[in-house]
């Protein structure tokens, strides 16, 4: 047999161990897939099927098309799920973003004890989803809570933060701002990754603070205002437990909370009317793919990468 012949061969063939490691390979990797076909795609692919039937949790489904994705188009209190989703989403997340990046200016000045600062900071991003803070928030927002007695002791009569439609979703915007920690140490992080070459040859030019900011900082940092934007926003969309605790479970008062995410969970688990909320939930998964795809392509004329 020619070298050629040989060659070949041994091409062909599959070292001696390399079927062993791949063994131990996909063993290692069977929990992972087990999960991700079993509880997520299964699950995905099923109300991706209930979305097109009349289900509601004790009959078998019944296939009726369309229907139910027709049905949100006369849906009055759908549409006002909408608009509250909306203003939460858009007042809470510039606002939470913009306070990230200027305590991320501030901590990277060298501020004495930064680690310690850095962790008391973040701490509320690991709590703010949680129940326990969801009813410490409506305890602070309450008629007789937190906030009216410190307005009490400077003679401003407070009212019932959480009772009062007018002011019932902000208290839920402050609460998704206050968790301000996630964006902030990743805006950290990209803070340390610009060259301070860039602000010393601004500062030999004369260039001042908010100057150095606006040119050099904020330009060089695009990138990662566009990953923590990306990411708040379908944060913010899949908000739930905050307005169920706080309201609870009702969305009110007047339906002032009524998040997307809590009026699924009611047409579903609420009215069993499983069909419905399974097509509510790829709606919500068109729109949450559209501000992403919309993010995407409006990245190419704002952020700026250094390459």
């Amino acid at each position: 047999m020619s070298a050629l012949g040989e060659l070949g061969s041994l091409r062909g063939k599959k070292p001696p161990g390399q079927k062993k490691d791949n063994l131990a390979g996909y063993l290692f990797l069977a929990p992972w897939l087990l999960g991700l076909f079993l509880i997520t795609i299964g699950p995905m692919l099923a109300s991706l099927y209930l979305s097109f039937t009349d289900y509601n949790l004790i009959q078998a489904p019944k296939w009726i098309g369309l229907d139910n994705f027709t049905r949100m188009l006369s849906d009055e209190r759908l549409h006002n799920s909408l608009r509250v989703t909306f203003t939460y989403v858009f007042v809470s997340v510039p606002l939470q973003l913009a306070i990230a990046l200027l305590l991320a200016v501030v901590l990277d000045r060298g501020v004495r004890g930064m680690a310690f600062y850095r962790s008391v900071f973040y701490l509320p991003s690991l709590l703010g989803s949680s129940v326990a803070i969801a009813i410490l928030w409506r305890q602070v927002f309450g008629t007789t809570g937190l906030l009216n007695q410190v307005l009490d002791l400077v003679g401003i009569e407070g009212k019932g933060w959480i009772s009062d439609p007018s002011t019932a979703l902000g208290t839920l915007v402050v609460l998704n701002v206050w968790t301000f920690g996630s964006p902030m140490v990743i805006f950290l992080a990209g803070l340390r990754q610009i060259p301070s070459m860039y602000y010393e040859a601004a500062s030999v030019d004369g260039a001042g603070v908010l100057r150095r900011f606006f040119s050099i900082t904020l330009p060089l940092l695009t990138p990662i205002i566009f990953f923590n934007l990306v990411l708040q926003i379908i944060h913010a969309f899949q908000s739930f437990t905050q307005a169920f605790v706080v309201s609870g479970g009702s969305g009110g008062p007047s339906d002032s909370t009524m998040f997307f995410t809590l009026y699924l969970y009611d047409r579903g688990f609420g009215n069993f009317d499983m069909g419905y909320a399974s097509a509510m939930a790829w709606f919500l998964l068109v729109i949450i793919g559209v501000f992403t795809a919309a993010n995407f392509f409006a990245s190419k004329y704002w952020v700026f990468y250094d390459d």
